[in-house]
């Protein structure tokens, strides 16, 4: 009798399920733009969504949307303008999910610098990292002063926005992100504004996505990721405090001023509905990139997003 009561008393500690596994290759080092999915780590949603993820920061930023076309990955985070010149090259990737729901991306200056407005550009040096969408979104914006990017020098600043914006090699830098450049750059005492793209031309977008190989994805593995971190998404804005204490307790490198700064200006701009897609967003953009030269004919939104919830 002992030895069958230790014996249901073992099956009933056992998971009805077993938990499935799934890769998240991150665009980037870990940061606050990752909020819902280190809380929904944290506070165990995933567990309770039945997931087992692992979660993976590359050593290149270009590598994720390529681990998830080539099925090494199940969901990778990338950028809505970068889907649209992939999926352009054959690339075998649609958006499942957004992560950050506005655009980051400006255009920084100095405020005390030379350029009080876009025209004054004119003659000046702009720094990039990412060529391609970077560049249409800075002749957009040139374009609303009358000027074009051969109006500008264009110098490739390495990933170093910031930095080299700050030490007068460069005029105005494309591709900071409004919540850690700018930050990064008050903290050193040293003003800098954003022009931004959607305010200046540019069709507004999704920042940050999850793609996915649409011929191999499991729909249903990644729904139950997208619940989790919408449920995770919802604690961070109602506990901003407490969520980033859980946060930054993940690892000793987020636990200081620029990563805290950025933390409060993200939560506004995180998904409240990860699922949810915007059709107009990507018709729009699709439709922006090819009369801006970068894509060859406008694909329909069913190429390049999907809403699962709706499937």
């Amino acid at each position: 009798m002992k030895a069958r009561l230790t014996a249901l008393a073992l099956l009933a500690a056992t998971p009805a399920t077993a938990q499935d596994a799934m890769t998240v290759v991150l665009d980037w080092f870990v940061n606050p733009d990752h909020g819902p999915i280190v809380i929904a780590q944290e506070q165990g949603y995933f567990d309770e969504a039945g997931l087992e993820v692992e979660v993976v920061a590359p050593a290149d930023p270009s590598d994720p949307p390529k681990m998830a076309a080539t099925g090494r990955a199940e969901l990778a985070i990338s950028y809505q303008p970068q889907l649209h010149l992939q999926v352009a090259e054959g690339m075998p990737l649609i958006r499942v999910g957004t992560l950050v729901a506005t655009p980051l991306n400006c255009l920084l200056v100095l405020e005390d610098g030379p350029v009080s407005e876009i025209a004054d550009l004119a003659g000046r040096k702009v720094g990039f990292s990412v060529a391609g969408v970077e560049e249409a979104l800075l002749s957009a914006m040139l374009g609303q002063a009358g000027l074009s990017t051969a109006d500008v020098e264009l110098v490739n600043v390495n990933w170093s926005l910031s930095p080299a914006l700050m030490a007068g090699q460069v005029d105005a830098v494309i591709g900071a992100f409004r919540n850690f450049e700018l930050n990064q750059m008050e903290i050193e005492n040293v003003a800098g504004r954003c022009f931004y793209p959607e305010e200046e031309g540019v069709p507004t977008y999704d920042e940050l996505i999850y793609v996915a190989n649409p011929q191999t994805m499991d729909a249903d593995m990644i729904r139950r990721f997208l619940a989790a971190t919408e449920r995770a998404t919802q604690f961070i804005v109602n506990h901003p405090q407490e969520s980033w204490e859980i946060f930054s307790g993940t690892a000793a490198e987020l636990q200081d001023e620029l990563n805290e700064r950025a933390w409060a200006d993200t939560i506004p701009r995180f998904a409240l509905r990860p699922e949810a897609l915007d059709q107009g967003r990507y018709l729009r953009f699709e439709a922006f990139l090819e009369e801006a030269g970068l894509i060859d004919g406008a694909r329909p939104v069913s190429e390049l997003a999907i809403d699962l919830g709706a499937q």
